[in-house]
């Protein structure tokens, strides 16, 4: 009898021996093997019936068979030839043509992509690889403005520095950025043991809730400059840190001040709020 639902760890090994495959770290490889913490990410989503869901490296299909069983579709993006060209076949062995039927796949750079097929995500949940995650998940905020909601899988630190506000140690361009998409909160961790191979690191699950930009006259690409600037050099004050983008020292000061921020303040005790604020008053400065 043909096995059905969601991978468990001999369903994994067998797939991955049928394929000669072998986990890279360079590809931040590490495949979810517990149905259970599956099943934990997909309730955690909040996807519906109603969700168009876009997953980056689905690997060996374990998450996206958990998103099936939920969701209206699901398309993935898989860099890795082999894996991308096998997933279809897994979802309709395990949850039968009509769920292979709902899936998409995209066989590329999830870095690299500007657009997808079918309708437009509603939604983004992913085990994303530890060594990209923060690029790839800026890259799909600022490329598919259609999506509200998502749960993303990434390294503990690296979730703890997403959802890190204005004070925090961990505060910084990360968490900077995120916060002018979306809201985000850390909502679980995953031990290292549901994962093979077994990583030597914990996974921190994220929520992020979509919300409208600051208000402001600066474009992103301006105060995402101003937030680059500002933690370049993170120990030194704001007139100092953003003077190579203003010009002298005085000058930096005016700009800083105009926007309402202290210039001898650091970078990690602002809010996004804030450094929009600094970027249009740069934008509007005459010199």
């Amino acid at each position: 009898m043909p096995e059905v639902g969601l991978l468990d760890p001999s369903s994994i090994r067998r797939l991955a021996a049928e394929m000669d495959l072998r986990p890279t770290k360079q590809r931040g490889q590490n495949f979810v093997i517990d149905p259970n913490t599956v099943r934990r990410i997909v309730s955690l989503s909040g996807v519906t019936p109603d969700d168009v869901v876009l997953e980056v490296g689905p690997g060996l299909g374990s998450l996206t068979l958990g998103l099936l069983d939920v969701a209206r579709s699901v398309t993935v993006v898989e860099i890795e030839d082999r894996l991308a060209e096998r997933l279809p076949q897994t979802v309709s062995e395990r949850l039968g043509q009509g769920a292979a039927d709902r899936l998409s796949v995209v066989n590329a750079d999830a870095l690299r992509i500007m657009d997808l097929p079918g309708d437009d995500p509603t939604a983004v949940v992913a085990n994303l690889p530890y060594n990209v995650s923060v690029p790839v998940l800026l890259h799909l905020l600022a490329r598919f403005p259609g999506w509200h909601k998502g749960l993303v899988m990434v390294q503990l630190e690296v979730a703890d520095r997403l959802v890190a506000p204005p004070g925090n140690k961990t505060y910084g361009v990360p968490s900077a950025k995120m916060a002018w998409y979306a809201s985000a909160t850390r909502v679980g961790t995953v031990p290292p043991k549901v994962f093979w191979p077994v990583p030597n690191v914990e996974s921190g699950l994220v929520r992020i809730e979509r919300r409208d930009p600051p208000e402001t006259t600066a474009p992103r690409e301006k105060v995402f400059t101003v937030i680059d600037a500002a933690f370049g050099q993170r120990r030194k004050m704001l007139r100092a840190a953003l003077a190579p983008l203003m010009g002298s020292a005085a000058e930096t000061s005016r700009i800083i001040e105009a926007a309402g921020v202290d210039p001898q303040a650091r970078g990690e005790v602002l809010d996004i709020t804030q450094f929009a604020a600094i970027a249009a008053a740069w934008v509007a400065s005459p010199s």
